[in-house]
């Protein structure tokens, strides 16, 4: 089976886990919605997303836990339970392990966020219309959408990043991006990775990458146009995979939506792959012919 069907097969059962994330769902249950033995189905998917589904299926639940400690009166215990742990002990180690602080703080911490009595530009929203940080907003029409930070609907941890456009006739596209040297990828195939999630998106939205040669030349090129992500989604993995030339200056990545509609990112990751991972470039070599042909215009 072809990468790419792996690919696929993976997406296919972070739905079915989307769907019923807080169900008692096995591996088993898993590799068998993706027709995959579930030895096969583990290393297939721990390689696509770079965690097992275990660790994932647990971040998720610690993810979804964590607002519930924020938007809800319900008790620790009762929480942790919902969520698939036996005790309120087991539940604050895990919850620990991913968010630096137990639970009981982490409740006090958000509260203190949104009511403005720690640094929150985004004032009582859960959706922050600054820009995270390190990134940029770009594109054609770039004022015709808000980019931020989502504290609501969140992949992993505590906040994702988003762009909505402002109004139906939303213009262009934007685009919230980073750029950085190419030094410590040159001569490699590289991976840009992460969880994208859509709401009523009419035209298309997408991961994007770019790797630039000197005076910025475009080297390699992919935009998920040819795939693109439309209308309303769960959260899902995506990826973006090119060659870093040896002569490469700069990459340039990031999160892209064209048309009215909402799209998020979370949980980005890069990663060195060799070979057996197909290149998504765009920019296809043309194939020459080895003379010039039909000269007379007679064929």
């Amino acid at each position: 089976m072809a990468y790419e069907e792996y690919t696929v097969s993976v997406q296919k059962a972070i739905e079915y886990i989307e769907a019923h994330l807080m169900e008692d769902i096995s591996l088993e249950q898993i590799a068998t919605y993706s027709s995959f033995s579930m030895y096969h189905f583990h290393r297939i998917f721990q390689t696509i997303t770079g965690m097992t589904v275990t660790d994932y299926v647990r971040k998720r639940r610690l993810t979804h836990a964590a607002y519930e400690l924020f938007s809800t009166d319900k008790r620790i215990l009762e929480i942790a339970v919902e969520h698939g742990f036996l005790t309120q002990e087991s539940f604050t180690r895990a919850f620990k392990k991913m968010f630096y602080m137990p639970p009981g703080r982490y409740r006090t911490y958000l509260m203190q966020l949104v009511n403005g009595t720690t640094e929150n530009k985004g004032g009582n929203d859960m959706t922050a219309t600054n820009l995270p940080q390190g990134w940029i907003e770009s594109g054609s029409h770039p004022f015709d959408y808000t980019m931020g930070v989502d504290r609501k609907n969140v992949h992993q941890g505590t906040a994702s990043g988003y762009i909505r456009s402002n109004k139906k006739e939303a213009s262009g596209f934007a685009t919230m991006m980073q750029k950085f040297k190419a030094d410590n990828y040159k001569g490699h195939r590289l991976r840009l990775s992460g969880f994208v999630k859509t709401e009523e998106v009419e035209r298309w939205a997408g991961l994007w990458m770019r790797v630039d040669g000197k005076d910025n030349e475009l080297l390699q090129f992919d935009n998920m146009y040819n795939r693109p992500i439309k209308g309303t989604t769960n959260w899902n993995h995506y990826s973006v995979v090119l060659d870093v030339p040896n002569d490469s200056m700069a990459i340039a990545f990031g999160l892209l939506l064209e048309g009215p509609g909402q799209v998020w990112l979370d949980s980005l990751s890069f990663d060195i792959v060799d070979e057996k991972v197909p290149s998504t470039n765009m920019e296809e070599d043309i194939q020459l012919p080895e003379q010039p042909l039909n000269l007379q215009f007679e064929e």
